[in-house]
């Protein structure tokens, strides 16, 4: 494919032959690798990074190799390069700028779930334009608002529910604002850092502790990824309530005690999952039709309460390192890219 050069919104670099890429060489060590660039041909794009955001629970997990061997295959990301537990290319919030590509993209500032690199070439289907007044470091939580977008389509609350996120991480956040925008629906997020309390102040919810979170719920949304997490899920639900778990455990084994209220109380216990769409919307929303609802939404400037820190991609091996260890508390750590232009060519 020739050179769209002339094409280029003014400032745009020649066209760009090498990247750097973020690698999880093998568990617990991360490195950045040059990696070689081909032209776009027909159909593709030449995607500039801005930003990208760190999902920690899904990604620090493969960077400590804690995806079970029997879920490897089923735990690919849409661009992933090599195999886990390493060396593999992972990730999947990455907002940039097209250079190159389709006239109708060319300069737009779009979404893509691929992994951690400072530029990539992609077809041009994979690329999903920011709608104005979308900030790009803002853009980045698309992937996890449309996590929580099929959560709501799963979940089906009703007006005036009483409902509980259990786990303030970054989807239990996207839920819970969601849950909010729901007339009459009383959302509380439940986590056991009391740091979260102003987090939920912004989403507009009320935050309790697990030791003074309220029962008799009619649904409750477990995120936390941890066993005392689900077994308080059951906990604080009505009769015939439902806990959705949207979380990935991982290799972790779960136990919980079903002597209680579960069988008494005709409690349930569902699995949702953004592989597929949501059953109650599949047959007439596509994945695209989904992820371009999660990138509408984010107009909500609430959402900044998620964008906890940023920093360098030179830096992105250390950064890994300290959210995999516990060492840098983040809901979303975004990662910043030479000469990033600030959402450059907005509609």
């Amino acid at each position: 494919m020739t050179s769209r050069t002339e094409a280029r919104p003014t400032g745009f670099s020649a066209r760009r032959t090498s990247a750097a890429a973020f690698w999880v060489r093998e568990p617990g060590r991360g490195e950045i690798r040059s990696e070689d660039l081909v032209a776009p041909g027909p159909g593709e794009v030449l995607v500039r990074t801005l930003h990208s955001g760190i999902s920690r629970g899904t990604e620090t997990l493969v960077f400590r190799g804690g995806v079970p061997a029997s879920q490897r295959r089923v735990m690919r990301a849409p661009f992933q390069a090599g195999d886990l537990p390493g060396p593999v290319k992972y990730g999947y919030l990455s907002v940039g700028v097209v250079e190159e590509g389709p006239d109708a993209l060319v300069g737009r500032t779009v979404f893509a779930l691929h992994p951690h690199q400072t530029a990539y070439v992609v077809p041009a289907s994979a690329v999903h334009p920011v709608p104005a007044g979308v900030p790009s470091r803002r853009a980045v939580l698309a992937g996890t608002v449309e996590t929580a977008v099929n959560a709501l389509w799963d979940l089906g609350p009703l007006v005036g529910d009483r409902v509980t996120v259990v786990g303030a991480g970054m989807v239990g956040c996207c839920v819970a604002r969601l849950l909010a925008g729901v007339p009459g629906v009383e959302v509380a997020l439940v986590d056991v850092d009391p740091g979260r309390a102003g987090v939920a102040e912004q989403l507009g919810v009320a935050f309790e502790s697990p030791h003074d979170a309220a029962d008799q719920r009619d649904a409750v949304v477990h995120t936390s990824a941890t066993a005392s997490g689900l077994r308080l899920s059951l906990d604080l639900l009505g009769r015939e309530g439902t806990v959705l778990d949207l979380s990935w455990y991982g290799d972790r084994p779960v136990e919980l005690d079903l002597g209680g209220a579960f069988h008494s109380g005709r409690l349930a216990v569902r699995a949702s999952q953004v592989g597929q769409v949501a059953p109650a919307r599949r047959s007439s929303r596509t994945p695209a039709d989904r992820l371009a609802l999660a990138l509408r939404l984010l107009r909500d400037p609430a959402y900044d309460a998620l964008l906890t820190g940023e920093s360098p991609f030179d830096e992105l091996p250390g950064v890994m390192a300290r959210l995999a260890s516990g060492d840098l508390p983040a809901l979303c750590h975004t990662i910043g890219y030479p000469a990033a232009e600030e959402d450059p060519c907005s509609p």
